[in-house]
This record gives C-alpha cells, structure tokens and sequence, in this order.
C-alpha cells in the first residue's frame, strides 16, 4: 500500500484478534457443596466397607470416594492442571510444599505445560488429609508405587487425567453443582486471589510462565479499589467548577 503496488488495504475491515472469555469458575458454595457430597459417599462407603470388612468391592468403594474428597481438595487448593494432578507422587509432597514437576498429556507422562517445575504450599488441611489416605491404606495393602491418584489401594499405576475428571463429575448430581471440572477448581483459585489483589501469586500458583497470561485471562476479577482516585480526581473537578463560576 505505502508503494503504490495495491489498490486496496488488505487490512481494511479485517477484525483483531478476539478477546479470551472470562474463565468460569465454580464459586466457593459449590465447592463446598461438592465436598459435602464427597464427605458423604465416603460416610456411606465407610459404612458399608465396616458391615462387611472383608468385602473387595467395599474396600474399592472406600478407596475411591476418599480419593475423590482428595481430588476436590486437592485442586481447590492447588490450583494444578488436571494432567498434573494425576501425575503428582506422594513423595512430591514435602511437609506442606508440593512440587509439581510432570504432567500427563494424551496418556504420555512428561513435563508441565510451561516446562517448568513449580513449588506451591498446600493448606495443612489437604497436606494432612493426603497423608492420612495414604497412611490408613498402606496399612491394608503395602503400596507398589506412589502415585497420589490411582484405581486401587495398590497404586501400581497413575490414573488418567479423563479418569480424573469422570470421579469429580460422579459428584455432581449429589453435591446439586452443574457441570463440575477440575479446570473451574483451578479457574477458581486464579478467580479468588486475583479478586484478592494476589496477580503475582495466582501466576506462580497456576504455573503460567508470564503475568501478562494470568491478566489476561482473570482481569475480569480484578477489584475495583480506585476510590481514593475517584474522590481525587472529583475534587479536582469540582475546584475547576468553582473557579469558573468565580470567573464568571
């Protein structure tokens, strides 16, 4: 265009680039009502496995609504990817720092998204409550690995990430939530601490490799605390007002 050599701006009319949705993300009600109704399967599964402790099936009930607590918990803390949940280890876990370091995509286990390790601290609620489940398990099978997530009490392989996501959707219709995922428990972390004015900590905690990344997608939740500039600025406007009356 700028030689002379088009008639017409190829650029003209064509739209930029389209603006990223505001992530959804469960609302802290509904994660608490998704832990409830976890609570309560493991309540029942409990139940069930003490009438009939040499039961396998009991056992492999128990097993998995006290994992799906873990999972619930677990990525409402964390914030973590679904593939990196289901590729956290037990020994990942030191006092309340997780290291997470692997991620499972396509079935292929390998490095996180960004390809960096992370370090978050875990509330000591979900520290406790992952070594409890491992501790009261391992005392009833002797545990060939330690893959945090797995399908017995034997964890001799990890689950998949869709796994994970189908016992987090099991506890929909019980905890009265739409359309549970553990992508809006991780929204949801980001969603929390941006509101809280914490952008740099929900960088760090979602593994995201630039800040600009986590503006961009939770700006949305960003608080509005310009009063202070508000009433600055009105001030102003007002003594600009006056001034021209006096002129006047």
């Amino acid at each position: 265009m700028a030689e002379g050599l088009l008639r017409l701006n190829p650029l003209a009319g064509m739209r930029g680039p389209p603006r990223p949705q505001p992530r959804r993300h469960h609302s802290l009600d509904e994660v608490r009502r998704l832990l409830v109704a976890a609570g309560d399967a493991v309540a029942s599964a409990d139940d069930a496995f003490r009438r009939q402790p040499g039961s396998a099936a009991c056992a492999r009930r128990l097993f998995a609504a006290e994992q799906a607590v873990l999972l619930v918990r677990l990525a409402a803390d964390s914030g973590a990817r679904r593939g990196e949940l289901a590729a956290l280890r037990l020994s990942d876990l030191d006092g309340r720092v997780l290291t997470i370091e692997r991620s499972l995509s396509a079935g292929v286990l390998g490095s996180t998204k960004s390809g960096r390790t992370r370090r978050v601290t875990l509330g000591s609620g979900t520290a406790d409550m992952i070594r409890r489940h491992f501790s009261a398990w391992a005392s009833r099978a002797v545990p060939e690995q330690d893959w945090l997530f797995s399908a017995s009490p034997r964890p001799s392989a990890h689950l998949t990430a869709g796994a994970l996501s189908r016992r987090l959707t099991g506890l929909g219709p019980a905890a009265g939530v739409e359309n549970p995922a553990l992508h809006r428990l991780r929204h949801g972390v980001a969603t929390y601490l941006v509101d809280h004015g914490r952008l740099l900590k929900a960088q760090a905690r979602l593994g995201h490799a630039d800040p600009a990344t986590t503006l961009r997608h939770y700006s949305h939740a960003i608080p509005l605390d310009d009063t202070d500039v508000a009433d600055q600025l009105d001030r102003l406007l007002n003594d600009l007002a006056q001034s021209t009356d006096h002129g006047e």
